[in-house]
């Protein structure tokens, strides 16, 4: 049976070319510069059916980019994921086991688990490690203007900052199902120079998608001194905002049973004016469990409206932060 989902308007690129790779792991191409710099690392596919980020990184790969000073580290990571792409059920390319974002602490990379994603992740893994910069290039299941995901700490909105786009900066909780790639090592460290965003470009198969990851690339690659602006302003494809703004998530709504449900249907970084709003309904331990906003002008952060099971972050819950 079909599966209903939103409009497709960009096409899965062939990435053939790129599975034989310089480092010795398909799919990653190291690009050198040959003079001292940053070590900068961008990845697209982290989930399979997010291909907007696999075209930026397949536009630059084909325009033969090499970077200015230090090393690009361009990588595709849940190969095995989209190769399972299906248009008449695109999200069941989202992964093949597991979340590849959610495997990103030692217990689980270096554990005994075993998994299509905890063996993609575990490959690549040294060079998430050696990369002063990183870029995780997402999108979204429904529609939403793009957000900036920052991880936990101030320093990944900072980070967002010098790259300029988009205007809405996330500060979150992480996931309770596991770290995410953007939160490894040094990256979740306040004290380390090390930083990490990930981009939700938009929907996922929206053409608008597609213009903010290859804008988001670069403006990144700006940002990190791997491109100069001769390289990056004629490649630009979005008008940055006036100012960005910062959310602080301060809970996420984690589903307790396949009876969760919201109230309404609710949009990406909707605004519920007053607190005690009922937002969800779900069951615990026989009982009916209600989700109320918790305090006034809460923001909605990527309601998940398609998909859900027992421990899935359906939404999360922020402010915006008065000083931004």
């Amino acid at each position: 049976m079909m599966t209903t989902h939103h409009p497709i308007e960009i096409s899965p690129p062939d990435l053939s070319a790129y599975r034989a790779s310089n480092c010795g792991v398909e799919f990653v191409s190291v690009l050198d510069s040959g003079r001292s710099g940053p070590n900068v690392m961008i990845q697209a596919l982290t989930h399979g059916n997010e291909f907007c980020g696999a075209i930026a990184l397949d536009t630059l790969l084909r325009e033969g980019f090499k970077p200015l000073a230090g090393k690009l580290t361009v990588a595709f990571a849940n190969v095995a994921a989209y190769a399972r792409f299906d248009f008449d059920n695109p999200d069941r390319s989202r992964y093949v086991d597991e979340d590849y974002n959610r495997v990103w602490a030692d217990d689980r990379l270096l554990g005994s688990g075993d998994s299509v994603e905890l063996r993609r992740a575990r490959e690549l893994r040294p060079f998430v490690d050696a990369a002063d910069f990183l870029l995780d290039l997402h999108s979204m299941h429904e529609p939403c203007a793009p957000i900036m995901v920052c991880g936990t700490i101030d320093k990944g909105a900072q980070f967002a900052r010098r790259i300029g786009v988009p205007e809405c900066l996330l500060l979150d909780t992480g996931h309770p199902a596991g770290l995410r790639m953007i939160e490894r090592g040094g990256f979740g460290d306040p004290a380390s120079p090390r930083s990490a965003a990930l981009i939700e470009c938009g929907q996922h198969w929206e053409k608008s998608a597609a213009d903010v990851a290859v804008d988001t690339v670069m403006r990144f690659l700006a940002a990190t001194g791997a491109a100069d602006e001769a390289y990056v302003k004629p490649r630009l494809r979005i008008t940055p905002p006036k100012e960005q703004r910062v959310v602080r998530v301060t809970e996420a709504v984690v589903a307790k049973s396949m009876a969760f449900r919201f109230a309404e249907r609710f949009r990406g970084l909707q605004i519920i004016p007053k607190a005690g709003t009922p937002i969800a309904y779900d069951e615990e331990a026989g009982a009916q469990k209600v989700w109320r906003t918790p305090y006034d002008d809460c923001v909605l952060v990527m309601p998940s409206l398609r998909h859900k099971k027992p421990g899935t972050t359906m939404v999360r819950l922020g402010r915006y932060d008065p000083a931004t």
